[in-house]
């Protein structure tokens, strides 16, 4: 075994590709060393987040039924890096072929109720149809009920091919029940994304 010392290595032509080492070796880079890419184009090392999304509520959806879970319409795709969120139809996201993995999810819901209206507000993921996440939680049974409020969530779901998620929320009101999606903040509804490179 030999030992070459240079300070530089290049291809003949200044161009094309340089390879180390051949199929079934090994290349080590010895304790104390730096690897240094920072300067490079690096491709097939670390990972991309993806798929990634962030979907929200456009408009307020109105008309939310008093203690039935209700699934959130969310129409608006603030980005959505593989078309995996279907915005139009059944407002989910489905896990693209070759895409399974854990993925991190936030979600949040803001609701009102009219006039201190709103008692409860429950949030969940749902996968596959079936609660999988159930996010914040609040009873203002022995309070003055609210008129809005917000509350919020996140977890890590381990998905396969073809899953898909869901928002859904649920109410408990007086008055006349909405899942918010204007007003001061219109991403207060939402539904964020992405795998997590294992």
């Amino acid at each position: 075994m030999g030992t070459i010392k240079t300070t530089n290595i290049e291809t003949i032509t200044g161009s094309g590709t340089l390879t180390l080492g051949q199929s079934g070796e090994t290349i080590s880079v010895p304790s104390g060393a730096t690897l240094d890419l920072s300067n490079a184009t690096q491709t097939g090392v670390g990972g991309v987040n993806t798929p990634n999304f962030f979907a929200r509520l456009d408009s307020n959806q109105t008309g939310i039924t008093n203690e039935v879970w209700t699934k959130v319409s969310l129409a608006n795709e603030v980005y959505d890096s593989d078309n995996a969120f279907d915005s139009t139809t059944n407002y989910r996201f489905t896990v693209p072929s070759g895409k399974g993995g854990k993925y991190f999810f936030q979600f949040s819901i803001y609701a009102n109720a009219g006039d201190n209206n709103l008692q409860r507000l429950h949030i969940a993921l749902y996968k596959n149809g079936s609660t999988i996440l159930t996010g914040a939680i609040n009873d203002w049974t022995n309070q003055a009920y609210r008129n809005s409020q917000m509350y919020s969530s996140s977890g890590v779901i381990d998905l396969s091919d073809g899953d898909y998620i869901e928002l859904y929320g649920k109410l408990f009101h007086t008055g006349s029940g909405q899942f918010l999606g204007t007003g001061a903040d219109a991403a207060a509804t939402r539904l964020i994304g992405y795998r997590i490179i294992e």
